[in-house]
């Protein structure tokens, strides 16, 4: 289903999936230490209506991992260079977890740019900048020590170690999974430095936006509370809540998120 392709934006080689064919294009950024392989699934069920395109971020996959700045910022900045460098014509942009937060500083930064935006249970926490800051880096370094943990096992180890904490998701997508945490580099624990006021940056955000949120019991980030207080930063915003999701909501629930996206992406194409 996909192709592979490489894209050079501000002298960084972007390396990037797509469906190809004649709907609208949608752009999904991955979270943190998965690679555009994550969607698969999405990719494969949204081909018949869209063209699904789904970059590595810098420092993943097969993206360069050029020295400098990882922050949100950064990242945003690198998916308005892709999108211009490919010629998109105000994509729909989708992310999740660390690219869902990436999704967000775009459409702030570049207000004219994207039609629309999906974030999936993005870092939004009832706290002050500063201690998402903390949490931030707390959870990058457990990352980058189960990321050597990870490097010293192989990947055969690796996928069948996921296949005991996801026994629902398919070869396919433990593979994927288990080949991206192979492909990040150290650069990216060790340079991601962002002060992320997801509040303020809302209050801007003009393109209608569906944020998705799952269990925080079976640890989903984005509480009732938070999702909240997020309507009322953006009026633009809705937000579709998928019973018994983790964080990785649509590998959890898949069966229930795609309707809720469906419907969202039939709004605003």
């Amino acid at each position: 289903m996909w192709t592979a392709h490489f894209v050079t934006v501000n002298g960084m080689r972007i390396h990037y999936l797509r469906t190809g064919g004649s709907g609208p294009p949608l752009l999904l950024a991955h979270g943190g230490t998965a690679n555009g392989r994550s969607w698969t699934r999405v990719a494969t069920a949204l081909a018949d209506t869209f063209d699904v395109i789904a970059p590595d971020a810098r420092g993943h996959g097969l993206t360069d991992a050029p020295a400098g700045d990882y922050s949100f910022v950064t990242l945003g900045n690198d998916l308005a260079g892709f999108i211009q460098a490919l010629g998109l014509d105000h994509p729909i942009v989708g992310g999740a977890s660390l690219g869902a937060n990436t999704v967000l500083s775009l459409v702030t930064d570049h207000q004219d740019i994207a039609r629309a935006a999906v974030l999936e249970d993005p870092i939004f926490f009832l706290q002050s900048p500063e201690a998402t800051q903390n949490w931030i880096a707390t959870a990058l370094a457990s990352l980058r020590a189960e990321a050597r943990m990870l490097a010293t096992l192989g990947r055969d180890a690796i996928v069948e170690r996921f296949r005991l904490s996801n026994p629902h998701w398919s070869d396919a997508e433990l593979e994927d999974a288990a080949t991206a945490k192979l492909q990040v580099r150290d650069i990216f624990f060790t340079t991601f430095k962002d002060r992320f006021d997801w509040q303020a940056l809302l209050g801007q955000v003009r393109c209608p936006t569906l944020l998705v949120t799952g269990d925080p019991d079976r640890g989903a980030l984005v509480t009732a509370e938070a999702a909240d207080v997020a309507k009322r930063c953006c009026p633009t915003l809705k937000v579709a809540n998928i019973p018994d999701a983790s964080h990785n909501v649509n590998s959890d629930q898949f069966d229930q998120y795609l309707p809720a996206m469906r419907n969202f992406l039939s709004r605003v194409s």
